[in-house]
This record gives structure tokens, sequence and C-alpha cells, in this order.
């Protein structure tokens, strides 16, 4: 029988979803099933691996069982995952510290300890990036390290998420470039040719045995011997590949392969992803390997875009949830209706979306949101459209970082994710941006990265660059910019990029932000 099948997993925040492909790049079917985080307080934030695990199945069952998908016809398994999700491991795999996500901001006193031990300027040298607490994984090696000696010490590696699930799959550990650009320990600037840092490992003091092997993302980390996944009908021996980061799978999917191309993910984050050829970074950036060697990309990540938007729905739109519960709209599309009956520029009302803290451009694990702007005549409308504006004044400012580092005007790029089809949204967007945006007939692209890259350590494909080829990438619309609003979106952007610098420093003040 041809093993013609490709699946691919993607473990989200709350979510985890596996595609399942053919040798032609064709999606077949998609599933989705949610598991619990662990927060024992505001600064802590696992995943649940066991929870993780069990939705993993039961994706893998629904999919199986919906579709009428033969198990035996899988050729290779590929993992992306959200990065970083530190987890510490036994020599066996077993789990001794939960994997810790990128919200966690636990180690804030450990980013510290590594800036001044390394200097700022040194770890980006070696790293191409910053250092946050839980946005890069060092720093929640060395909070166990600190704070859990005992864990330290019986900790064989230290993995990501993809180490976690290739692990449990196979019995062998790895992680790829992708993920290891985000634990502040790895070469990023060498690129592909890159590796854990001796002189990094040593100053931060973090052993560079307990780091896991290092893999191109469509290498094949070992042959499935986990009886669960077996016993759904999947061959012993399937290959699996290590695959990547959620951004760069997704990303891959959506043809983002060579230097200059450009895509926006938009869902609870909201990344903008430039991919070049060339190591030249900068500090607002996260910066790491693609998925695609030779390559790496930029991302302007914005951590809680979409989370903000769900958040100002549940705390002051439950009217508006309760009529949609009635009705074929759903809540967004009604609050998005009542966005638009509020003037462009919203009154005067700024919002910054910064709602636990931020990463890319301003690197503030104490940053909170702020309405600035609000007066006696300030409404609901304002506050909701002002939302939207905060997150496009946010990606104009990536934007124009990306301009500046490349030399090279942004025309345009492509969108992709659930959020990228909101109509209203996507027109302020381009009206803001001063881009055109191509949205893409794209959701859940991730999974679909991760079955490419499968394929490439199936030997279905030749590379990634011909994987992601494969992919039909249909267009759901086209949105050009208007300049009809540019005097007072231009008004309000200044006050956007000034207004964090001016309230910066009252963050590390406020003492319930500690």
């Amino acid at each position: 029988m041809e093993k013609e099948y490709l699946l691919g997993v993607d473990v989200g925040t709350t979510s985890i979803k596996v595609a399942i492909i053919d040798k032609n790049a064709k999606l077949l079917g998609i599933s989705s099933s949610s598991y619990p985080l662990i927060t024992p307080n505001q600064d802590y934030v696992h995943i649940d691996t066991e929870g993780m695990w069990q939705a993993y199945l039961k994706c893998i069952r629904l999919l199986l069982q919906g579709k009428g998908i033969s198990p035996e016809k899988i050729a290779g398994i590929g993992i992306s995952s959200l990065c970083p999700g530190l987890a510490a491991m036994d020599e066996k795999g077993n789990i001794l510290v939960e994997p810790i996500i990128y919200s966690d901001r636990r180690s804030t006193e450990e980013a510290e300890i590594i800036k001044a031990a390394v200097g700022g300027e040194k770890l980006f040298d070696i790293t191409a990036n910053n250092c946050m607490a839980g946005a890069h994984s060092g720093t929640s090696m060395l909070w166990i390290k600190r704070n859990l000696p005992e864990i330290y010490e019986k900790t064989k590696y230290f993995g990501h998420i993809n180490t976690v699930l290739a692990q449990k799959m196979t019995g062998n550990f790895a992680i790829d470039y992708s993920n290891a650009s985000y634990t502040n320990l790895f070469e990023t600037q060498k690129g592909h040719k890159g590796q854990w840092s001796d002189y990094l490992c040593e100053t931060i003091g973090i052993a560079k045995e307990k780091l896991p092997p290092l893999m191109n993302s469509s290498e094949v980390v070992g042959g499935l011997i986990n009886e669960d996944i077996i016993s759904l009908g999947i061959s012993k021996g399937t290959p699996v590949v290590i695959g990547g980061a959620d951004t760069p799978c997704a990303t891959l999917a959506a043809g983002v392969k060579a230097n200059g191309d450009a895509c926006e993910s938009v869902g609870t984050t909201n990344v903008l992803t430039i991919c070049v050829d060339k190591p030249k970074f900068d500090k607002s950036f996260i910066n790491r390997c693609h998925v695609v060697e030779g390559t790496w990309i930029y991302q302007g990540a914005m951590s809680y875009t979409g989370a903000a938007y769900q958040w100002f729905r549940d705390k002051f739109c439950q009217d508006l949830m309760e009529e949609a519960a009635g009705s074929k709209k759903n809540s967004f599309t009604l609050m998005n209706e009542e966005a638009e009956k509020a003037a462009p520029g919203c009154g005067g009302v700024v919002f910054l979306p910064y709602m636990q803290g931020e990463r890319s451009p301003v690197w503030d694990p104490y940053a909170r949101g702020v309405f600035f702007g609000v007066s006696l005549k300030s409404e609901r409308k304002e506050f909701n459209r002002a939302v939207m504006e905060g997150c496009d004044y946010g990606l104009r400012q990536l934007c124009e970082i990306a301009e500046k580092v490349t030399g090279e005007k942004l025309e345009k790029f492509a969108s992709i994710g659930g959020g990228a089809k909101s109509d209203l949204w996507a027109q302020m967007k381009a009206d803001i941006t001063g881009k055109t945006i191509e949205i893409l007939d794209m959701n859940d692209m991730a999974p679909v990265g991760a079955a490419l890259l499968a394929g490439v350590g199936a030997g279905i494909f030749k590379d990634p660059v011909e994987a992601s080829e494969k992919v039909e990438k249909k267009l759901y619309k086209k949105v050009t910019s208007s300049d009809k609003y540019q005097d007072v979106y231009e008004k309000n952007y200044q006050i956007y990029i000034r207004l964090y610098q001016q309230v910066k420093e009252l963050y590390k003040i406020n003492t319930n932000l500690k």
C-alpha cells in the first residue's frame, strides 16, 4: 500500500490541531481539541503535558474516523508548536517541569541576571535576540537551576514542546533551529551552521550537555514507537520529523520561503514575519532561523492583539455575546459592526495593546494595556475601535522597522489566520500601514507546515521550498489602502509611538505588576 499521506500536529497555547495532507499538499482534513493551562498565579503559566497528549490522540482519532483516512497510508509525522514552551525531562523522557510558555513571567530576575552577566550587546551579537522572561527559554532554565536545584540535577535535557512530542513518539531527543533560536543559548547569527554557544552556557551557568541535539526542521528524529498512536492504526516505524515553531511552520505553508517574502498571522497574537537570507538583525524584532535552511526570519510579535479584543468582548460586551447566542452572527461580527459606527481615530482614544508584558518592539515584561485620551464623550464603540486601531498602529511600527533593517520598501504582505478575515479590521490595517494586504483563504496553517516538513523527511518532497510551492494559496480578499483618513491616523500613530516612552517608567513602580 502506497504511503501517500502526511500528518502535522501543532501545539497551541490552549489547543492542539492535527492536519493530514496528501502527496500533492492538498488538505484532507483538520481537527482540534483543547487542553488546560496550569496557572497557579499570575506569573506562572505551564502547559499540562498529559492533557496536551490526550488532546493530540483525540485529534488523530477524530480525523481518521471523520474523514475515513487510512492510517496505514501515513508516510510521516511533523511537529509544530508554540515557542518557547520549556520542559525539563529526565533520561526516560519523564516530565520534571511542565512546559513553561512564552507568557510566563516568573524568571524576570533571571533575565536581568543573564543580561548583566553577558551584556546586552554581546548577547545580541551571538543570539540575534534580546532576553525576556518566558519569551526566551534560557531564563526559565536558569530559574529552575536557582529555585529547583534537585530538578536541575535530575534533568537530562531541557527541550521545547517539539522535543517533548518527538521523545514521546520516538524515544529520541532533539530540537530544531527555529526553536533553538529562542533559548538565548544558540548561535542564531550563524544560522543553520550554528551550535549551542559554549560561551553563553558557561557564562549563564546552564550545562551544555543538558541541551538536546540540534536538527534541521525536516530531519527525522526517529521511527514511531509510541503504542498510543500505533494503536490508532499508524504504522510502527513511521518517520517522525522534528518540525519547527508555529510561526515558521505556518508561514512556510503560506509561501514565506525566500528573501523578501512577508506574511502576517492573525490570532491570539499578531506576528509579522519577513524572510531574509543574510544575518542582518534589529533588536526590536525576534530573530530566528527559518525552517528553510539558509534563511532567517524577522518576527515582529505582538503578544496580545487578538487576546486584547477577546478581553474587551468578555469584559465589556456581554450584551453582544448574548445577542450572538440567539442569532446567526458571532459576537466578534457584532463588535465589528459597533466599531464601524465610531469615527476613525476614535475621538482621540488611543490604545496600547500590551496586556501582560510585550515582546517586540518594546521588550518589557512590565508593560500593560493603556487607553489614552478618554473624555466624557467617549463611548464603548470608541473603545472597541481603539483596540483594533491600536493593534494596527503596532503593526505599522513593525513594518517601518522592517523597512529600515532591510533597506527595502514593503509594499504588500500576505495575511493568514481566522482574525485576518474581518473586513473592517483588514481595511483599517491597510489604511494605517499603507500596505496592500492579500488575505489568503488559509486558517490553521501551522499543522499544514508541519505536515510539509514531514513530507520532506519522508522523501515525498525534495525540500521545504518545493513542499511550500505545492500548497494552493487561494486568495480570499485583496485589500488596498486608502488615504481617506490619513490625517487622523497619522496623528494617533504619532501619539501611539510616543505614549509607551512616556509611561514605561510608571509600569515598574506599579507594585501589582511585580
